[in-house]
């Protein structure tokens, strides 16, 4: 993958190069392991690093700065900014100890979204970037955070971020819950930053318990799932055949 530069002006270049490279070598680590456990076969022609601002309002209008299609990732390397995205998600509610969580989220954790991009590259997923991608996103979504996550961070980091989105979804539940998770697609991208958010932490929710609950950890037996629902023909959402009744 090429690494290609969109900065406004070589201070921003300059400020972000090392944690840019960085990235780039763990990047390609963690392409080796896809390519080697989870079908990657075909990877993107570059990573776009830009700034927040310019992945939000001139690359494209989604207010989250990560973001993938067939042929380029586009990521914010911006840590500070990172941080300060994920606080304002709780809308200014006072929950001290996920402020807290948030204004220290390490460079491991930013370089997870990243993975995450890659992740959705796996042939192991049905649709590809052209579909329609609406009636099982959400597992697709929530299978790359958690293969990422799991991969990426500590097992505390991992109980750490877990629990935090747990916390948040039971905390937003009233607010932004009053849908199936089988929604999850184009239309979610058209709502606020924490409604978005809010499936997102769902969905890796629901996989995270597929996964460690229902296949013992086994994340290839919950691909087969996946595969054998396409095979059937999609009889009923997703979340049905899953038989995902909290979720």
């Amino acid at each position: 993958m090429k690494n290609i530069y969109a900065f406004e002006n070589m201070a921003d270049y300059i400020k972000y190069q090392k944690i840019i490279e960085r990235f780039s070598k763990k990047l390609k680590e963690y392409q080796h392991l896809l390519e080697k456990k989870y079908k990657l076969s075909q990877i993107p022609k570059g990573v776009l690093w830009t700034t927040e601002e310019l992945a939000t309002s001139v690359l494209s209008d989604i207010p989250i700065p990560a973001y993938t299609n067939k042929d380029i990732i586009t990521i914010s390397p911006d840590i500070k900014a990172w941080r300060k995205l994920f606080v304002k998600q709780l809308e200014g509610l006072s929950l001290p100890h996920i402020h807290s969580f948030y204004n220290n989220l390490s460079e491991n954790h930013i370089f997870t979204i990243v993975a995450h991009e890659l992740t959705h590259h796996s042939d192991l997923f049905l649709d590809d970037f052209e579909d329609n991608r609406e009636n099982s996103i959400w597992f697709e979504e929530g299978m790359c955070d958690y293969l990422s996550r799991k991969t990426i961070l500590t097992e505390r980091e991992f109980e750490e971020i877990s629990n935090v989105e747990s916390e948040l979804v039971e905390v937003f539940k009233d607010k932004y819950g009053n849908h199936s998770l089988n929604e999850f697609g184009s239309d979610t991208y058209q709502g606020n930053l924490t409604s978005i958010m809010y499936d997102y932490w769902r969905s890796f929710l629901a996989v995270k318990f597929l996964v460690e609950v229902r296949a013992n950890n086994n994340t290839h037996k919950i691909f087969e799932g996946y595969h054998n629902w396409d095979k059937e023909g999609r009889k009923r959402p997703l979340t049905e055949y899953f038989d995902l009744k909290n979720f």
